[in-house]
């Protein structure tokens, strides 16, 4: 997993949030007791999901200690965070709602995941997650051409690409599992302001597996770089500049018995 800037993912609060608002809404949870977000970040969006549910107690649960550290503000008699990996977390009792909001993206092969996901469930129980469906897209186009430079290569090489699968591909597993599903995608069209919106974006998220493994002496000049081939993929308007972002949606429901 990345080192994650907690400061740097919050530059672009309101663009992160809706997925998380569109995945949830489609949650049918009358009034679960328990709710778990796993890949929480800096909890905020966790918080809510205790005033949607008031009757849960809500555990965010994030790998990394500087989120889980700027999520402790948000922690209450119904709410509570806990750092561990999400590969090897486990709850311990079957939860009602699981919810991963741009976090499975990370984990290798994480379809392999999915059993487990469903089994740690409770009858009726929810699953919902979302994930990026852009890693072929002109950001990311640029992120590996930048990491390709002779100054960089050596350092970058190794940096895994992030994988997902299709939303068809997703229901027709799910449903195999025991599941009810509805999946889909979408596309929003973020229109972000101030200058080189697009890298600001990126050095909050899928800039910093490759952030991560440079030398602090070549990070400016790598910066730089990527923020050339930025601004020609995504050019100013008078508007703003307009950053089309796919996401995919999986919502799943375990049927009792």
């Amino acid at each position: 997993m990345p080192t994650w800037d907690a400061q740097a993912y919050a530059a672009f609060t309101d663009e992160r949030a809706r997925p998380f608002v569109d995945l949830t809404a489609r949650i049918g949870a009358a009034s679960p007791r328990t709710v778990v977000d796993l890949g929480c970040g800096s909890g905020a969006l966790t918080a809510g999901l205790a005033e949607r549910w008031p009757t849960a107690h809500v555990t965010g649960v994030d790998s990394s200690p500087a989120m889980i550290e700027a999520a402790e503000p948000y922690a209450g008699p119904r709410v509570s965070f806990v750092q561990a990996d999400l590969v090897g977390w486990r709850p311990a009792e079957p939860v009602d709602v699981l919810v991963s909001n741009a976090a499975l993206q990370w984990v290798p092969d994480h379809r392999a995941l999915l059993p487990a996901l469903v089994d740690a469930l409770a009858p009726d129980g929810w699953l919902a997650f979302q994930v990026p469906g852009n890693f072929d897209a002109p950001s990311h186009q640029a992120l590996r051409a930048a990491a390709a430079g002779p100054a960089y290569v050596a350092h970058t090489s190794e940096v895994v690409r992030p994988a997902v699968a299709e939303p068809a591909d997703y229901l027709a597993e799910l449903t195999r599992l025991g599941c009810r599903v509805d999946a889909w995608e979408t596309t929003y069209l973020h229109v972000l302001q101030g200058p080189d919106p697009v890298l600001h974006w990126l050095e909050g998220t899928g800039a910093r597996p490759y952030l991560d493994v440079l030398p602090e002496t070549l990070r400016p000049s790598f910066t730089e770089a990527l923020r050339q081939r930025l601004a020609q993929a995504y050019p100013a308007q008078p508007w703003g500049t307009v950053l089309p972002f796919r996401r995919l949606f999986v919502v799943a429901q375990r049927q009792a018995g």
